[in-house]
């Protein structure tokens, strides 16, 4: 493990009425480690040990999988000050933070240091009292450190001249402001002077080193959501505050299942009492936990069954599956066995009933009465809780999960809960029969060609080099048919499709069970669930006629017939026939950043039309 430096930390309270986000954002796109444009300042969302409330969030599945004991909803999130240099666009002085708050400091009256000594509510030159602009890059390594540009090195290198005793810096831009990155100059007061030309060129700082013949330019390993510093060899790349580079979260999901969705387990759940004592085994040494737990057992039951008015027993029962039951040692959240215990209870091979389970509630429809091919089963799933947990993120590059290079993980080892939110809704789930797509594949050997011309762009991608797996042509289907229909289903039902997500469950026999399923739902909503909107499309008077549409608006793309034909385009070509003007959807409602999609499985190509799986719909 690297060496770590933590530097100390001063919080600051802000005003909540300019530093907000909602929760999804503060797990998504604004989640720990990124950066967030407030309207006076830029921001680095804190580690969620710095959080100081947060509202609890429990899925015994999820949690064991992932080596927590909860989640958690931020309520009052923390941040750090990062980047960390400013200029002021009046007298051109551009200087670190720590500069600007102890001029703003020796010059600001009493009684404006009594009511903001940290410069925070006036964020202005002391001098020109001009707003101040912060730093527009920043760098970022491999390893998911995050530093401001070395402005000072940087000046001083490009001018060959030794950093000065006391630099002080003016950041310049050209008359016109459009001469890019010419146009844009940093000066030193000791008359170093320096443009941002090559700043952003591959291996910049590198060859900066080896032409001066020093070791200045590596990355200082600085993590500003925890305030620390790791020793790093690497050397840093230059991007834009705003690049989508500069964070990449990693985000797992999942759907809470019976018997976890059970009415008796919510209420134990929401429980005081059961706070109470998720803190004490929370904060206890792992291996002494057991042992308390099992001290105090009987002393917990008695104490969550007062309080809910529920039989001792049955609390009990409930309480040794949540914190005695040993976690299987393969369980892994981005495994086919933890999709599969979905897929079952999807698919009532678990049984549940609106009466007894809460976060659950299931309805078989019967199928004759759909008179679509194909189709096995369809359940309309009124009532789900899904929770979308934050577990890490990275730069430069996206990471997949944990393991992948350059994972950051957003909480200490010993912490154990992860930053998340959840959503109840209701959703569609869709059961394909196994034995026509298995036809349908053997007597098309064009769909197979097409899967392997994706594998092969796939293998060649960064990704694929780190994340080896096979798309198949019954994938290839399940997941574009899921996009059509939840372009259609948007159409039809009010939601925006921002508001839909998928969920695909494709699996063959060697991967311990058969699945072809997608799972349709809302993925906003407030603790009350929604209205039933979604559902009701999935009735036989009306899912028939929006299968049919989805499946005639797939034939033919205002792209056409580019599009139809194309042999790979979107990121890294994983895409064949399927662009923005027909087959993708907003990134949010998708698992697989819009890639693997191709119309020419579900409706043909002009060369093959007989190849689509859906050709057969009237």
């Amino acid at each position: 493990m690297s060496e770590q430096v933590k530097t100390k930390i001063e919080k600051i309270e802000l005003n909540k009425v300019t530093h907000s986000v909602r929760a999804a954002q503060a797990v998504l796109q604004y989640g720990v480690g990124a950066m967030v444009d407030f309207p006076d300042q830029t921001l680095v969302t804190a580690a969620p040990e710095y959080w100081s409330r947060k509202s609890r969030i429990y899925d015994d599945r999820f949690a064991k999988a992932l080596g927590v004991d909860y989640f958690a909803l931020p309520t009052n999130i923390a941040y750090s000050r990062f980047p960390e240099w400013y200029f002021c666009p009046k007298c051109r002085r551009f200087q670190p933070l720590k500069k600007w708050v102890a001029e703003y400091r020796k010059n600001a009256k009493a009684k404006t240091l009594e009511r903001d000594e940290n410069m925070v509510e006036h964020m202005q030159c002391p001098k020109c009292h001009q707003d101040l602009v912060v730093a527009r890059i920043v760098t970022v390594c491999e390893r998911g450190h995050l530093n401001d540009f070395p402005w000072i090195k940087w000046v001083h290198a490009k001018a060959k001249k030794p950093i000065c005793g006391n630099p002080e810096l003016k950041f310049k831009t050209g008359a016109s402001g459009t001469e890019g990155l010419e146009g844009l100059s940093v000066s030193c007061s000791c008359g170093a002077i320096a443009t941002l030309k090559g700043a952003f060129d591959k291996d910049c700082f590198q060859k900066l080193d080896e032409d001066l013949g020093t070791n200045q330019f590596r990355c200082d390993g600085h993590h500003p959501f925890r305030h620390t510093k790791d020793k790093c060899d690497c050397y840093p790349k230059t991007v834009q505050r705003g690049a989508s580079s500069v964070y990449f979260p990693v985000v797992h999901s999942s759907l809470v299942i019976p018997p976890y969705a059970d009415k008796l387990n919510a209420k134990i759940e929401q429980s005081k009492a059961y706070d109470d004592c998720m803190t004490i085994i929370s904060d206890a040494d792992p291996e002494e936990r057991n042992s308390i737990i099992t001290r105090r057992l009987s002393k917990w039951v008695d104490k969550i069954a007062l309080e809910i008015g529920a039989p001792s027993e049955e609390v009990k029962k409930i309480l040794i599956r949540k914190w005695l039951e040993p976690i299987p040692e393969d369980v892994d959240v981005t495994s086919i066995q933890y999709r599969v215990e979905e897929y079952a209870a999807l698919a009532g091979e678990v049984g549940a009933t609106s009466s007894s389970f809460g976060d659950f509630s299931r309805e078989e429809m019967d199928i004759s009465e759909y008179n679509l091919p194909h189709i096995k089963a369809i359940s309309l799933i009124d009532k789900v809780r899904v929770v979308n947990a934050l577990i890490g993120f990275s730069r430069i590059q996206p990471a997949m999960t944990s393991n992948d290079a350059g994972f950051v993980d957003v909480k200490e080892p010993d912490t154990r809960w992860y930053p998340a939110y959840e959503v109840r809704g209701e959703g569609i789930f869709i059961e394909f029969n196994q034995e026509d797509i298995d036809g349908w594949i053997e007597a098309h050997p064009a769909v197979i060609k097409r899967a392997s011309r994706l594998n092969h762009n796939y293998a060649t991608s960064f990704i694929g080099k780190n994340h080896p797996r096979t798309i198949t042509p019954k994938f290839l289907m399940l997941h574009t048919l899921s996009h059509l229909l939840i372009s259609q289903l948007s159409f039809e039902c009010g939601y925006s499709i921002a508001s839909l997500s998928e969920r695909l469950y494709c699996a063959e026999e060697a991967d311990g069970k058969k699945m072809a399923g997608i799972f349709i739902y809302t993925a906003s909503g407030d603790a009350e669930g929604t209205l039933g909107g979604l559902v009701r499309q999935g009735r036989p008077d009306a899912f028939p006629r929006i299968l049919r549409k989805a499946i005639a608006n797939a034939k033919t793309c205002s792209n056409d017939p580019v599009c139809i034909m194309s042999r790979g385009q979107g990121r890294d070509s994983l895409n064949l026939a399927a662009c923005h003007a027909c087959g993708l959807l907003p990134e949010t409602c998708c698992e697989e950043r819009n890639a693997f999609l191709d119309r020419g499985v579900i409706v043909g190509t002009y060369e093959n039309p007989e190849i689509g799986f859906w050709n057969d719909i009237d």
